[in-house]
């Protein structure tokens, strides 16, 4: 499989800007060969977050979306924090949140958005990881998914 930077420019992504932290956090922080990533929202290459509730305001396929669009934002932090995204080795662990209604309950399939683009940018065994997909009543700012993770890297 080509390296993880060779698949960003095969697959035509456009990364946004690294996001910046909106409060006292890092957004990324490496302990040892691990690169915790905190929260990431929906962020657009101008800056906006995607926001709505699935369910109501937003299809699930468009909070799939949104959950592709944080993913994005994470490749950014990545690169940023590292470097290169060539020195991840693999997705460990990935927590996604969906802001949707109480009667939504398809929140792993939103949740593929994020984990599809990871799968495709770093491959079959390296981009999959351990998962958990849960509902919120609502995430910060009214963005419509949020995904923290954790990678091991070089």
């Amino acid at each position: 499989m080509p390296s993880p930077e060779t698949r960003v420019q095969e697959l035509h992504l456009t990364l946004p800007p690294a996001p910046k932290p909106v409060a006292v956090y890092k957004t990324a922080v490496r302990h040892g060969n691990l690169l915790y990533v905190s929260g990431h929202g929906p962020l657009k290459a101008d800056r906006s977050l995607i926001t709505g509730r699935v369910g109501d305001t937003l299809t699930p396929e468009q909070g799939k979306d949104a959950a592709r669009q944080v993913g994005l934002a994470v490749l950014a932090t990545i690169r940023d924090a590292l470097g290169s995204l060539d020195k991840v080795k693999r997705i460990v662990k990935t927590l996604g949140w969906v802001n949707c209604t109480a009667e939504f309950t398809g929140q792993p399939a939103v949740i593929n958005g994020f984990s599809e683009l990871m799968k495709d940018v770093f491959g079959d065994d390296a981009g999959i990881g351990a998962r958990s997909a849960v509902s919120a009543h609502t995430l910060p700012g009214g963005i419509a998914v949020e995904v923290e993770c954790i990678f091991e890297v070089e």
